[in-house]
């Protein structure tokens, strides 16, 4: 039997969160600045971790943070490194990651690593395809451009 889908509704300091394994896509969006980021994200990563035993082809992770905290920002890292763990090199994970579109516009190639490096920091070399595709979006949340970046 396979690991089932995830599915968390946001509150106030804590994000929404789909993790469905049968489409692999892994959804994470609004606000992430908990009291207590293990109790939220730890059983994430557990999940992630089993779902890297048995990914599907492509996955897809999915950050739509508008607002996060530090202790969030390496329980992501965490989760990102567990995908880089996927064991068959022709496995390809998308990490999509959504700007403000004038943050987006204003955006420099060291502003972006500056941005990635905690997360890329964790994941070293990856063994599968990674591609980072960043979006800039609108005040509604439509996606106004985007930039694909391979790794």
């Amino acid at each position: 039997m396979g690991i089932k889908s995830v599915y968390i509704e946001p509150t106030a300091k804590t994000p929404h969160i789909d993790l469905n394994p049968m489409t692999g896509e892994l959804i994470f969006s609004g606000k992430s600045i908990p009291e207590n980021p293990a109790k939220i994200y730890e059983n994430i990563v557990e999940w992630v971790q089993q779902y890297a035993d048995n990914p599907r082809k492509t996955t897809n992770l999915r950050l739509n943070i508008e607002y996060f905290n530090t202790a969030s920002v390496i329980w992501l890292a965490k989760i990102v490194k567990a995908l880089c763990s996927m064991k068959e090199s022709d496995n390809t994970l998308f990490i999509h990651l959504y700007f403000d579109i004038e943050e987006f516009d204003s955006m420099e190639t060291e502003d972006l690593k500056e941005t990635l490096s905690p997360v890329l920091d964790m994941v070293g070399t990856p063994s599968i395809n990674l591609g980072i595709k960043l979006y800039g979006t609108g005040e509604n949340g439509e996606i106004m451009k985007e930039s694909m970046v391979l790794m």
